[in-house]
C-alpha cells in the first residue's frame, strides 16, 4: 500500500512539473460596471424587396441568390409588348395632333395677313370691282356689316384652333409619359450594390401588382439589430464602442484566434430609435459590425452596460482555464505544494481581452493553470466557502 501511494505521489509531481511558469495564472479581480448580454440577429445596412407594380409575365432573370450586382443593374423584366404596342399607337397620334397644331398656326396667320371679311364674294370684270369698292363700304357705313368685327371673329377662331390643337398635343404628351413610366415599372433595377438574398419568381411565372419578385440587400455593411430593455437604454448613445460575441463568426478559427476569442468583436451604436415598444418595453437599437466577420442571419450577442445596477467586483480568469465535466465548469486550482486539484466555479459574463468573470468559486490571488492539458488528472478541491 505505501508503494501505491508512493507512485501516486510521484505521478501527481510528474504532472505538475510538467507545466511551465508561463501556464500557471494568479486570479485578477476586476471592477466596473456590470453588462447585461441582449441578442439579436446580424441584418445588412441596406435591404429592400422588390415587387411587380404591374400585371405580367417574367421574362428576364438576372440570377440566383448570392449573385452581386452594380447599382443600376437590370434584375427582373417583365414582358411588356403589349405596352410598346401601346406607345406606338400613341406616338401616331402625336404626329397627327402637331400636324394639326402647325395647320392652325398657318390659318391664323392667313386670316391675319389675308382676313376673309375683306375677300369679295366672287364675280369678275365689273360688278366684282363695284362690289369691292362700292358696296362693302357702303354697308360698313350704314351699319349693316362690320368688317372690324367679323376680322376679330375670325382671328379668334384661329387662335382657338390652336389652343385647342396645343391642349391636344399636351393630352398625348401626358399619356406618354404614363406608358413610359408603366414601362420603366416593367423592370426592376438594382437600386445599390449589393446581392439578391432571396428570389420568389422564375421566368415565365405570371405576377400581378404588390407581388415580392426578390429581395435585394447591401450585405458589404453588416449591422446587429437588438431590442434592448428600456432599462439599459441610459447606458447608449450613438457612436459609442460597446462588444458583442458572434454565435458562428465568418472567418474560420485559427489557434491564435481561439486563444484570443476570435468571435469577440467590437460594435458601435449606430442608431436608437426614438420610441420603446410599447407591449415589450423595448428599444430598438442597431450596431455596426466590422467588415467580414459575420453574415446576415447569424446571432449575435451584444454587452451592454447596466447603469442602475450596482458595480460588483469578480474575478477574473482566461476562457482556456476552464474545463467543462459535462455540462459543470472548473478549473484546476493549484495549493501551496503546486498540486492541481479541479473545483467547479460559476461563470459570469465574457470581458473583452478574452477572459471571463467568476461568480463564485474562486477568489482573487488564487493560482490556476491558465491551459490544463489532457493528462491533468487530480482530485476535487473544496475551495473557499467565504468565496462562494
Amino acid at each position: 500500500m505505501l508503494s501505491i501511494g508512493l507512485l501516486a505521489a510521484m505521478g501527481a509531481v510528474t504532472a505538475v512539473s510538467a507545466q511551465t511558469v508561463e501556464d500557471i495564472y494568479v486570479v485578477k479581480q476586476a471592477e466596473g460596471l456590470p453588462t447585461v448580454s441582449v441578442g439579436g440577429t446580424v441584418v445588412p445596412y441596406k435591404e429592400v424587396t422588390l415587387a411587380a407594380q404591374l400585371p405580367g409575365r417574367v421574362d428576364y432573370l438576372a440570377g440566383i441568390e448570392g449573385d452581386a450586382f452594380d447599382s443600376g443593374d437590370l434584375l427582373v423584366s417583365l414582358d411588356a409588348s403589349e405596352l410598346k404596342a401601346k406607345r406606338q399607337a400613341l406616338l401616331a397620334q402625336m404626329a397627327t395632333a402637331d400636324a394639326q397644331l402647325r395647320n392652325a398656326g398657318v390659318q391664323y396667320s392667313r386670316e391675319l395677313y389675308s382676313p376673309r371679311s375683306r375677300t369679295s364674294p366672287g364675280g369678275m370684270g365689273v360688278p366684282n370691282l363695284f362690289d369691292q369698292f362700292f358696296t362693302r363700304p357702303m354697308e360698313d357705313f350704314i351699319g349693316d356689316r362690320d368688317q372690324d368685327a367679323e376680322l376679330s371673329a375670325d382671328l379668334f377662331a384661329s387662335s382657338t384652333q390652336i389652343q385647342e390643337a396645343r391642349n391636344a398635343m399636351m393630352q398625348l404628351q401626358a399619356e406618354l409619359r404614363a406608358l413610359d413610366a408603366k414601362l420603366r415599372d416593367a423592370r426592376s433595377i438594382a437600386p445599390f450594390d449589393g446581392v439578391i438574398v432571396s428570389k420568389f419568381i422564375e421566368v415565365g411565372d405570371t405576377v400581378q401588382p404588390g407581388q415580392p419578385l426578390l429581395t435585394f440587400a447591401d450585405v458589404e455593411y453588416l449591422q446587429v439589430e437588438v431590442d434592448v430593455p428600456a432599462r439599459l437604454r441610459p447606458g447608449l448613445r450613438e457612436g459609442a464602442m460597446l462588444r458583442a460575441e458572434l454565435d458562428v463568426p465568418a472567418r474560420p478559427r485559427s489557434a491564435a484566434d481561439a486563444m484570443n476569442d476570435a468571435g469577440n468583436v467590437p460594435v458601435r451604436v449606430a442608431q436608437v430609435y426614438p420610441m420603446a415598444d410599447p407591449q415589450r418595453h423595448t428599444v430598438k437599437v442597431k450596431f455596426d459590425l466590422p467588415k467580414g466577420v459575420s453574415e446576415p442571419g447569424m446571432y449575435a450577442k451584444v454587452l451592454v452596460p447596466d447603469f442602475n445596477a450596482p458595480a460588483r467586483v469578480n474575478p477574473v480568469v482566461p476562457r482556456t482555464a476552464i474545463r467543462y465535466n459535462g455540462s459543470l465548469p472548473g478549473v484546476y486550482v493549484l495549493d501551496e505544494e503546486g498540486n492541481p486539484h479541479l473545483r467547479l466555479i460559476r461563470v459570469g459574463e465574457p470581458t473583452p481581452n478574452g477572459g471571463v468573470t467568476v461568480l463564485s468559486g474562486l477568489r482573487a490571488g488564487e493560482r490556476i493553470l491558465s491551459n490544463p492539458g489532457p493528462g491533468i488528472a487530480t482530485g476535487w478541491s473544496q475551495g473557499d466557502r467565504s468565496s462562494r
